[in-house]
């Protein structure tokens, strides 16, 4: 399987994290690249490195004051005395249509949703790389391939068209799937992260064109808390077009597999010729945040299911963080896939 990765996507070294009110080491940690490179190769990927399509298929779902704020606020940000080592925000705006200040501590506020983003020097780099991966996957979709891997770090399906959070800055898999749409193709996007992919659905939420479907556990109780609920499928034209399946804590294999079964069943019903699978690793059992209980074995089958659908896929790489098991889970999705 072709995959696909930039180097660049190092440079992104996050430090701070805060949950429950406590300020600890951020889990999305470069060490994720090599145990993902690393466990891709095992299982018969073979990388190369993203051409520059440049900022027009970013732009396509980001709007261009969002770009803007990614690219200068880090060096905004170092002139304010006394200043942190990384972006933070200490307030954040209550709606969409809030005034836009010119400090810059206010608009760190309005496009960061939460204060698991932090922004660094080089972020905007590693972000635009990772996204550039994801257009090259998409492009090698377009081109013929049935199966590619995008090592897309940072992640990016927290980060809706104007805010970054959780982790995400670009929308990886949606700026995929737009790419993929304006081949001519009519796309699905199945979030299997352990965490909803709100961005994505906000991304897509009044749009007919692209099918978003999201598998994780219940926000009830678990981020992101506010969206990911079974009862939100849409607005305007979009009513119909988003499927959420929020499942309980701690839910193991067999369960999560009926739940596939439900996405694949309104994939079909779509219409759809490509499936974007935005590939969280984090439903394992043993992931840090604990929200669902799938096996290592559980991923193959997961794989092994999907390509059961008979389409083509592009798996564009989402959560999954340092575990004994990390490596383990993305070669038994790649491989189930590939074997079946």
């Amino acid at each position: 399987m072709k995959a696909m990765f930039d180097e660049r996507q190092w440079k992104h070294d996050p430090k701070h994290f805060m949950a429950n009110g406590s300020v600890l080491p951020n889990p999305e940690q470069p060490k994720r690249i090599e145990i993902l490179k690393s466990a891709a190769e095992a299982a018969g990927c073979i990388f190369d490195a993203p051409g520059d399509a440049g900022m027009g298929p970013i732009a396509a779902l980001h709007t261009a004051e969002f770009i803007t704020f990614l690219k200068t606020i880090y060096t905004r940000w170092r002139r304010i005395e006394g200043a942190g080592a990384e972006v933070i925000p200490n307030i954040h705006s209550a709606n969409r249509t809030d005034s836009y200040p010119k400090s810059a501590i206010g608009q760190a506020g309005y496009h960061q949703v939460d204060t698991s983003c932090p922004i660094m020097e080089h972020t905007f780099e590693a972000a635009y790389w990772s996204a550039q991966s994801a257009v090259a996957g998409a492009d090698l979709i377009a081109g013929g391939e049935r199966g590619a891997y995008v090592l897309s770090r940072p992640p990016g399906h927290h980060a809706y068209a104007d805010l970054a959070g959780g982790f995400c800055f670009f929308n990886n898999s949606g700026i995929a799937a737009e790419r993929l749409l304006k081949a001519g193709m009519r796309p699905v996007i199945l979030d299997i992260d352990v965490h909803h992919g709100n961005g994505t659905q906000g991304i897509f939420y009044r749009r007919s064109d692209v099918l978003t479907i999201s598998i994780h556990a219940d926000p009830a109780r678990f981020y992101p808390f506010f969206w990911g609920h079974a009862h939100e499928r849409g607005e305007g034209e979009g009513i119909g077009y988003n499927l959420n399946l929020p499942l309980e804590r701690g839910t193991g294999d067999d369960a999560y597999l009926k739940a596939l079964d439900i996405a694949f069943e309104r994939s079909t019903a779509f219409g759809a010729d490509i499936l974007v699978v935005a590939l969280g690793l984090d439903a394992h059992i043993d992931d840090p945040f604990k929200g669902l209980a799938v096996t290592t074995p559980g991923f193959a089958r997961i794989g092994a299911a999907i390509a059961g659908l008979g389409l083509p896929v592009l798996f564009v790489q989402e959560g999954g963080y340092v575990s004994d098991a990390l490596g383990d889970n993305l070669a038994h999705v790649l491989q189930g896939f590939s074997e079946a």
